[in-house]
């Protein structure tokens, strides 16, 4: 932006110095240099931030490197706290990673099947929660944070201790896991004999060859494993300088423009048939209701983490048609880019029969409309959104992941 700012600057120079012709060029030339300068500093920053490597993997022999970090349970948890264990995994996974969801069951299966075999099981999570873009959270209810951690963990029933390490990645950087799931197994003395796969498929009854389990009986046996070193499929690791990533996504948000659609009786019965073959979440509420603004900011994030699935967010104020300039204020200031709708006349209880001859009127109102029109959620008052997203992902159907929705269908803490 500033090279194309440096002519109109080199005017205004050049007018302000007119009187003074030989000062005006040694001028233009030192604000020359200096604009220039401060670009080429700045390209160059970014382009470090944008080119920064990620840490070399642990290599095959090498040493555990140590830890002590906190974990779900409220602990702190050390190197030394697992040192009696004849084979110790250290498995980086994360929260918002499909493939890390996959792969969780396998992961508890192995804590439980080793356990008493000697074989200590710790989990990592390694990444930046600022790192990960909005729409790359479309597959998850929760983020990275040590708090979503304890959320995770407690839903999913996580039997081996799960810690985090995104604040500083000092750790991660010491192993440098490639993506989520990657995991590091220890023999006795602690050096690495295997790093990589929990297994050869994120897909569970594809797989042929169970590389980590392999690895640790190889261990536990006191024998040369066989293959030490396996590629690992999975999201890439969140490091530090990936938050320029997050911030450039809300940078797009913040410059998208916030519409406003007038409402008439045969789009409200269209939207409550919901023929769009998309999961639509719909939110009636107005300006004059508290816990409707109050809840706003949680359908707008919700509709950046799944809007680019088959998933849309419609939000319709009930109030009056003029009332427009209010409702569009508000919807402004929290960028909210959903698809958002205002009753298109005074009769509001016509408009509202007709999405719901049952509801009472009151707001806040959402549902949840699979295709076709079948309702599978539906309040009157506050939503609870952690549940919402885990509703949301239980009716969308499968499509990067396969199996994604079945994980979601089941193993819950109900």
């Amino acid at each position: 932006m500033q090279i194309f700012a440096q002519p109109a600057m080199v005017r205004k120079i050049h007018r302000e110095s007119r009187p003074t012709p030989v000062w005006d060029s040694r001028k233009i030339k030192t604000s020359l240099f200096s604009l220039l300068g401060l670009w080429a500093l700045v390209t160059l920053s970014v382009s470090a931030v944008e080119v920064e490597p990620a840490p070399p993997t642990l290599a095959i022999g090498a040493s555990v490197p140590d830890f002590c970090l906190p974990g779900i349970d409220g602990q702190t948890h050390c190197l030394n706290d697992y040192a009696a264990s004849k084979v110790l995994v250290i498995a980086f996974t994360c929260n918002h990673c499909p493939t890390a969801q996959l792969y969780e069951g396998r992961i508890k299966q192995l804590a439980v099947d080793y356990r008493e075999r000697g074989v200590a099981l710790v989990a990592i999570q390694p990444n930046n929660p600022n790192a990960v873009r909005l729409d790359e959270m479309g597959y998850t209810d929760v983020g990275d944070s040590l708090e979503e951690m304890k959320l995770r963990a407690a839903y999913r029933h996580f039997n081996f201790p799960y810690l985090y390490d995104g604040e500083t990645q000092k750790v991660s950087r010491a192993y440098g896991p490639s993506a989520t799931p990657h995991l590091f197994i220890f023999d006795a003395e602690r050096k690495l004999r295997y790093q990589g796969r929990v297994d050869n498929n994120p897909r569970e009854r594809l797989v042929t060859s169970r590389d980590a389990r392999d690895a640790i009986e190889a261990l536990l046996r006191g024998r040369q494993v066989r293959l030490a070193k396996t590629p690992s499929v999975g999201c890439s690791t969140k490091w530090l300088y990936k938050e320029e990533g997050r911030k450039a996504e809300l940078a797009e948000i913040e410059s998208k423009p916030v519409q406003l659609l007038p409402a008439s009786v045969g789009e409200l019965t269209s939207l409550r048939k919901n023929p769009t073959g998309k999961l639509v979440l719909v939110n009636f509420w107005a300006t004059w209701c508290g816990p409707c603004r109050q809840e706003m900011p949680d359908f707008q994030t919700i509709h950046r983490m799944y809007g680019h699935r088959a998933f849309e967010v419609v939000t319709v104020s009930i109030n009056y048609p003029d009332e427009k300039p209010g409702v569009l204020s508000v919807l402004n200031k929290l960028r909210a880019t959903s698809r958002n709708l205002l009753l298109g006349s005074s009769d509001i209880y016509s408009l509202l029969a007709a999405f719901d001859a049952n509801w009472n009127a009151a707001v806040p109102y959402t549902a949840l409309i699979r295709p076709g029109g079948e309702v599978v959620y539906q309040r009157q008052g506050t939503i609870n959104p952690l549940k919402i997203k885990r509703l949301i992902m239980a009716n969308l159907a499968d499509d990067d992941y396969v199996g994604h929705q079945a994980y979601w269908l089941t193993d819950s803490d109900k």
